[in-house]
C-alpha cells in the first residue's frame, strides 16, 4: 500500500512541479538551522523553506501548492540524508576492518547501522501512514505526509551527520 501511496504521491507531486511555477530554495531552512540556539529543536526550521516556497509561489497554499513544495524540501533532505549515510557506513566500514585486523570480536558497525537505517525507513513509512490517516482520505493527506517525511528525514540526516562528526 505505502508503495503505490508513494508512487502516486510522486508522480502527482512531480507533475505539479512542472505544471507549477514554483519557486524554491532551501535559504530559510538552512538559515534557520545555522541561526539556531543552543536550546532550540532543529524540528522548528524543518519546512522553513516550503514555507517560503508556499509563500513565494501563487497557489502555493493550494494543496497542489503545498505538495510541490514540500516535496522539493523532502527531496533536499532525501538527498542530504543518503549522502549522510554513505559516508558514515564508509566510515563504520574502515572501523570494522580496523577491529577485525587486530582480532575484535566486536559486533560490526556496518552492519549494525545498515539494521538500523533499513529499521528506520519502516518507522518512517508507518508514521507517515499514520500521518496520512488522520486525513479519512481527502487532499490533505498527501501534504501531510510529505510533512511527515520532511520531518522524520531531516531528523535522520542530521543524526546521521552528528555520527560522521564524531571521528
Amino acid at each position: 500500500m505505502w508503495k503505490f501511496l508513494t508512487t502516486s504521491m510522486f508522480v502527482a507531486a512531480g507533475a505539479t512541479a512542472s505544471a507549477q511555477d514554483v519557486t524554491f530554495s532551501m535559504d530559510a531552512t538552512l538559515a534557520c538551522l545555522s541561526g539556531m540556539s543552543e536550546n532550540q529543536n532543529p524540528r522548528s526550521c524543518f519546512e522553513a523553506s516550503a514555507n517560503a516556497c508556499m509563500e513565494a509561489t501563487p497557489g502555493g497554499w493550494s494543496t497542489v501548492g503545498m505538495g510541490a513544495c514540500l516535496n522539493k524540501e523532502y527531496e533536499y533532505w532525501d538527498a542530504r540524508l543518503n549522502k549522510a549515510y554513505v559516508k558514515v557506513r564508509d566510515m563504520r566500514r574502515k572501523t570494522d576492518k580496523e577491529l577485525g585486523d587486530i582480532g575484535s570480536s566486536a559486533p560490526k558497525q556496518a552492519d549494525a547501522l545498515l539494521a538500523m537505517q533499513r529499521a528506520w525507513i519502516t518507522y518512517r513509512d508507518a508514521t507517515c501512514d499514520y500521518e496520512r490517516s488522520h486525513w479519512g482520505g481527502g487532499t490533505g493527506g498527501g501534504p501531510a505526509t510529505l510533512s511527515c517525511l520532511v520531518t522524520l528525514t531531516a531528523e535522520q540526516t542530521l543524526y546521521l551527520e552528528a555520527d560522521a562528526i564524531v571521528e
